[in-house]
């Protein structure tokens, strides 16, 4: 379906003999996939850090990154992780360093490439649907109410603590509640 990418290896192009053992949550990404072309993995706060979001499916369906979203209200987060799907399902590209003005109100985002090592410990769900990485993520990194971003020494400190920055390797990563998760 789209010839300059790899052949997606996902559940749904590729039969392992396991659907009959997908799990309730499995099975539901995989209606929404077919559905909507994409679902969105919503993953509330907890003890462990702040919530998170991301897609999957984009990949599949329309041969574009999934997206992932990271330190806001989940139902924001899917909200604007949905804003981009219906633009990519519309035809629009997205490519890491963009920055985009027509998913936050007020407020740009910017798409920066997720590093691999970070796929275990962010995206399990994604790499059972497609069944093992390389499959691009791209993070939508939004920024503080002054509109400065993480990389930005502007930036506020807690505001720097809400967000992973993906694009890092974890090693490269600022320590913290986001590298804490990936040495668990």
């Amino acid at each position: 379906m789209h010839s300059d990418r790899p052949a997606c290896r996902c559940v749904i192009c590729h039969d392992y003999g396991d659907r009959h053992e997908a799990g309730r949550l499995d099975v539901r990404t995989v209606e929404q996939v077919h559905e909507h072309g994409w679902s969105v993995v919503m993953v509330p706060a907890d003890d462990e850090g702040p919530a998170f979001a991301y897609t999957i499916g984009l990949w599949h369906s329309h041969g574009s990154p999934e997206l992932a979203m990271f330190g806001l209200d989940v139902r924001t987060m899917q909200a604007m992780l949905n804003i981009i799907g219906h633009q990519v399902a519309a035809g629009a590209s997205l490519a890491a360093g963009q920055e985009r003005h027509d998913v936050a109100k007020g407020y740009p985002v910017v798409l920066k490439d997720a590093d691999l090592r970070w796929y275990r410990t962010f995206f399990g769900r994604a790499i059972a649907f497609y069944r093992r990485p390389p499959f691009p993520v791209l993070e939508v990194v939004w920024p503080d109410g002054d509109g400065f971003f993480l990389w930005q020494s502007e930036s506020d400190e807690r505001y720097r603590q809400s967000q992973p920055q993906l694009w890092l390797t974890p090693a490269q990563h600022p320590a913290g509640v986001w590298t804490a998760l990936a040495d668990s």
